[in-house]
């Protein structure tokens, strides 16, 4: 939209100011997310587990950034499972003889490694064969967001993996 295409919109001319000003604020945002977005490339691109983390299905440029920077060193987490819990992506239940004897801490992890693998599964389903066929098997059993979850704690310790082993992303191994 631009400032001529507000001229001509049947609207008062307080309201049409409003939208000006609006429109000059999306802009002067719009430039400082590009520049922004512009140096964070600039600096993980020359990190080498950032091309091995683009190689999973779903996990684009923006989400290998995030994973990078919100995981820091991945020495800090023992096994796959903790870090799958660190990113939220698995369910805090005390069982006891099969049944539930109450609930830990739900909201323990990272809230912004729970939102990258979310969006990486979303991501997956749409352009992967593989992980599509994952996600109907679960959705078949249970509700979307169970398989949603599940998907997204697949690629939580498939990333744990790739970050530790320093190997590529291996769609026989995640979905085997």
């Amino acid at each position: 939209m631009s400032i001529d295409d507000i001229a001509q919109m049947p609207s008062p001319a307080d309201v049409a100011l409003a939208i000006q000003s609006n429109l000059a604020v999306i802009n002067t945002l719009c430039e400082q997310v590009d520049l922004l977005e512009k140096r964070l490339q600039a600096c993980v691109a020359a990190e080498p587990d950032y091309a091995l983390l683009t190689s999973v299905p779903g996990i684009g440029p923006i989400l290998a950034t995030v994973i990078l920077f919100e995981t820091g060193t991945i020495d800090r987490f023992a096994t796959a499972g903790n870090y799958a819990s660190y990113a939220r992506c698995v369910d805090s239940q005390h069982m006891s003889n099969g049944k539930k004897k109450g609930q830990g801490n739900a909201k323990n992890g990272n809230k912004y490694m729970s939102w990258v693998y979310i969006e990486a599964a979303n991501f997956a389903v749409r352009f992967n064969a593989k992980a599509k066929q994952f996600y109907q098997r679960k959705k078949a059993r249970t509700n979307n967001m169970v398989a949603t979850k599940a998907l997204a704690h697949k690629l939580a310790r498939a990333c744990y993996h790739i970050l530790k082993e320093h190997q590529p992303f291996d769609l026989a191994r995640c979905f085997a």
